[in-house]
């Protein structure tokens, strides 16, 4: 049988120049921090200006922004196969971040000048189609800067993850503490204005970069890719190993073997894995295909083709496990904010914090959470786990999922102690009066959030790009963010249920009335589906399988390289 190309997924090859690197990806990083600078500086407060400026009622409100985050977070899958299939994630972070621009703009016009309510709507949903392209290929375009083949960068590249999310976390916090102050304090305009402002500088950066960075050429449709394997599995499930013994097509073609004799390079093959065995059945080579002349695709895959599709199917599990975490996380852009509002917000005779400025401590905590833990924690936990990163990066996010658990029971608490002290000082019935609680008991449940954050989204980030084929990172970036996504659909989801059970029950929880809105009890309720999500979670993790590596280094007698062009007949 002669043999046809396979996935090029299989190597994803860099030519060695003085590309790439640090000095490169720092550009890169001027982009994602302008993009979170505006991105927070936005959905931090838009609960304030739906509820104070349009007027809509506070779980009217708090589901919209819920959708909107949402919306901009499942984008990024769009994104993700175009970046993978067509344009390159050079390219595409390009166009999405000009999209960007142009939404900012439109968005900064409604409301100012314009003041039009459908044209705020419409600007803020081109922000979600400029996040989509924007969001999956940034960080992996980045990642892509560090070429794991060369010792000095692969070393770079193991802490690159810690230092990318401190990074982006600056810009978050930073907008949180200025862009906030000047909407609540001197105009929405004014603050809108200065994230158009930054945006374009980032991308005039981004641009200055474009001779320093390694780009990659697509490597077309990875739903194809995976296709194959699920049409060839089926055609051939009849099909039995009938000597005792299935040797598997490898599918390594002479231009992949052409380019590793050319550049002395790694081919970076996956080893075969008993997950999801039924899969195997289109690595076989039958009768059929050992006669053919040419290799039908959608008939016979090969072993690195087959064990990339298992790659993606072990991580859907693990996904679905950590919707929870991101529903307790979407409460600080909600809930946490509007129950700031009611509290005492003065530092001095003259100076309010505006209720969303709350949420910058956050990225305070992850600004010393993450430098601990790269530098201290991972070197003390290396030394008796023997792990190089410490801990595993299941581990690590189970650690976030267990914390977010905790910052629910804080919330709850907190919750009920202002309930009493609006009761005890007859402000029951008036949801815009100030109780006499300062705003810093609600600290801790930030905190508790940023430390949370630094083990679980920085371990989802690390996970979605190292466990995905090489060919299907931008995708893999994609189905991290769109966890954020699906997780403010799921918050909408529970708030509905909420409304429902408890308006046939009784009083109703969540209504516009938050000293009434029963928020301790919705928490407890957050709380006990994270305690039950964090268990499906650990039996998952126990059983997962990481991605397996074949190196096969090229030598000059040709050892190391598994052809299996002419196998035995199954």
């Amino acid at each position: 049988m002669a043999d046809s190309p396979s996935s090029k997924s299989n190597s994803l090859i860099f030519h060695h120049t003085k590309k790439g690197g640090w000095h490169a990806a720092i550009y890169i990083i001027f982009v994602e921090f302008a993009e979170r600078f505006a991105y927070q500086g936005l959905a931090s407060n838009l609960i304030t200006y739906l509820t104070n400026v349009l007027n809509e009622p506070i779980t009217t409100a708090a589901k919209n922004v819920n959708t909107w985050i949402g919306v901009s977070s499942l984008f990024p899958l769009l994104g993700g196969f175009i970046a993978d299939s067509c344009l390159g994630r050079f390219r595409t972070i390009l166009l999405s971040s000009l999209i960007y621009l142009l939404g900012m703009i439109f968005l900064t016009l409604s409301v100012s000048v314009v003041k039009h309510t459908t044209l705020f709507f419409l600007a803020l949903y081109v922000l979600s189609i400029g996040d989509g392209g924007h969001k999956p290929c940034v960080q992996t375009f980045a990642a892509d800067q560090f070429d794991e083949d060369t010792p000095e960068e692969k070393e770079a590249k193991s802490s690159f993850f810690n230092w990318w999310y401190l990074g982006i976390v600056a810009g978050s916090a930073a907008a949180v503490f200025v862009v906030i102050y000047l909407q609540d304090n001197v105009g929405w305009g004014v603050g809108l204005g200065v994230l158009v402002g930054v945006l374009a500088i980032a991308l005039a950066l981004f641009l200055l970069g474009i001779n320093r960075y390694r780009k990659e050429s697509p490597q077309g449709s990875p739903f194809t890719t995976m296709a194959q394997v699920f049409v060839a599995a089926v055609r051939k499930w009849r099909v039995k190993d009938k000597s005792g013994h299935t040797d598997y097509y490898y599918g390594e073609d002479e231009e992949v073997h052409n380019q590793l004799h050319d550049h002395q390079l790694k081919f970076h093959a996956l080893q075969h894995t008993q997950h999801c065995s039924f899969l195997d059945k289109a690595m076989i080579i039958d009768e059929v295909d050992a006669t053919s002349k040419t290799r039908n695709p959608w008939r016979l895959c090969s072993v690195t083709q087959v064990e990339e599709v298992k790659l993606v199917l072990r991580l859907i599990p693990i996904w679905l496990s950590c919707l929870m975490f991101c529903v307790v996380q979407s409460q600080i852009h909600t809930y946490f904010t509007k129950q700031g509002s009611t509290l005492v917000r003065s530092i001095g005779p003259h100076f309010q914090i505006p209720p969303a400025s709350l949420q910058g401590f956050v990225g305070v905590f992850i600004l010393l959470a993450v430098p601990i833990y790269d530098r201290i924690f991972v070197p003390l936990a290396r030394k008796f786990t023997g792990h190089p990163a410490g801990i595993t990066v299941l581990q690590r996010i189970g650690v976030g999922l267990a914390l977010s658990i905790l910052t629910m029971v804080v919330s709850a608490l907190v919750e009920t102690k202002r309930v009493g002290v609006a009761r005890d000082h007859g402000l029951m019935d008036d949801p815009k009066a100030v109780i006499p609680m300062s705003i810093w008991w609600m600290l801790p449940q930030y905190m508790i959030t940023g430390v949370s954050d630094a083990f679980a989204i920085v371990g989802l980030q690390e996970l979605f790009y190292d466990q995905m084929p090489d060919a299907m990172r931008s995708l893999g970036a994609a189905a991290y963010i769109s966890i954020v996504g699906v997780g403010s659909f799921v918050s909408n989801i529970v708030i509905a249920i909420v409304e429902d059970i408890s308006s046939r029950s009784g009083e109703k929880w969540l209504g516009n009335n938050i000293n009434r809105a029963h928020l301790d009890y919705y928490y407890w309720v957050l709380a006990g589906l994270s305690v039950g999500s964090l268990c499906v979670y650990l039996l998952l993790a126990k059983s997962y399988v990481y991605k397996k590596v074949d190196e096969a280094e090229r030598s000059s007698n040709n050892q190391g390289f598994r052809f299996n062009k002419y196998p035995p007949r199954v």
